[in-house]
């Protein structure tokens, strides 16, 4: 369905003083004067609320938008700052809030060559922190809106992936509905914490173990137990 065709549609309902139809007819309104100007639909500036009247639509200029700089080997380190192209592609990308990732695909194949220890070397010599495959990854996940917390037991360690300002049962809810219903409270500690302290017995002697209810908003890197009762 297009925007036009949708248009037409709802402005008929519109007319017979259906308030719903009436927003909607609003906004695509918007949508439709930036895309006849070849503007993406992302540039209307549109509110969640308005976003939501017009999500089934699908459209594709609609969607959130990464651009990535693929870079020489010897420039990998400071492309970010120093390369003139790079700073065309963030000035163009600007112009449309959306996010840039600088990468050197060279690198890249690289690494994937490399045990962990010797990528980890390999980078420092370059000047690096991280590969661009976890620059991209962390950009993909802010740009979507998304953030991980983990579980960790015996047996195995998840990481889940929810929208940021997930609160913990909505989140106990990603593992299983159960867990959700049932929800009664959430032990958590952050992996910095956890990974400094050796385990989560050591992490609970030094205070680090907090203990959160229902209301509590998750945090990236949350390594969390959940008690709950069905």
């Amino acid at each position: 369905d297009s925007v036009e065709k949708r248009l037409d549609r709802v402005s008929r309902t519109a007319k017979s003083g259906n308030k719903e139809a009436r927003a909607e007819e609003a906004v695509l309104e918007k949508v439709k004067k930036v895309v006849e100007e070849a503007i993406p639909a992302r540039q209307a500036e549109l509110s969640e609320d308005e976003l939501e009247l017009i999500k089934d639509l699908n459209l594709l200029t609609l969607k959130p938008i990464l651009y990535v700089a693929n870079v020489s080997e010897d420039e990998a380190a400071t492309a970010e700052n120093d390369n003139e192209y790079v700073a065309k592609v963030k000035e163009y990308a600007q112009k449309e809030n959306a996010g840039v990732v600088v990468i050197s695909a060279k690198v890249e194949s690289e690494i994937a060559e490399l045990d962990e220890d010797e990528a980890r070397e390999f980078l420092s010599d370059l000047g690096l922190e991280e590969s661009g495959l976890n620059k991209l990854i962390k950009a993909a996940f802010k740009l979507l809106g998304l953030m991980t917390f983990l579980t960790a037991g015996e047996d195995e360690c998840r990481a889940w992936t929810i929208k940021i300002g997930t609160k913990a049962p909505q989140a106990a809810g990603k593992i299983h509905s159960d867990i959700e219903r049932g929800f009664i409270r959430a032990e958590i500690v952050s992996y910095d914490d956890l990974v400094a302290s050796g385990s989560v017995a050591a992490a609970r002697e030094k205070g680090q173990v907090r203990v959160e209810g229902k209301d509590y908003i998750m945090q990236d890197g949350d390594v969390t137990h959940f008690r709950f009762n069905v």
